[in-house]
């Protein structure tokens, strides 16, 4: 069985994960963006699996360089 060198495995991490490894995100800021993900677009880098979130870093990422971010700041 073969791999390709070329895919690579998400990183998802739970809100607290998050938040443990980005200092810089406060819990409330965090919360509100997730709460309004349908409205804000965030709703890309969100994998749900029953009650559980989890955060794929890297797409959180390219959601918060393409400005979405202050959005959710000002909901």
């Amino acid at each position: 069985m073969s791999t390709d060198p070329t895919t690579t495995i998400p990183t998802l991490l739970t809100v607290r994960q998050f938040l443990v490894k980005h200092q810089w995100a406060t819990a409330g800021w965090l919360r509100a963006a997730l709460f309004n993900r349908d409205k804000n677009g965030l709703n890309e880098a969100i994998v749900q699996a029953g009650r559980k979130i989890l955060i794929n870093e890297s797409r959180f990422f390219q959601w918060l360089d393409s400005g979405s971010g202050k959005a959710a700041a000002n909901e």
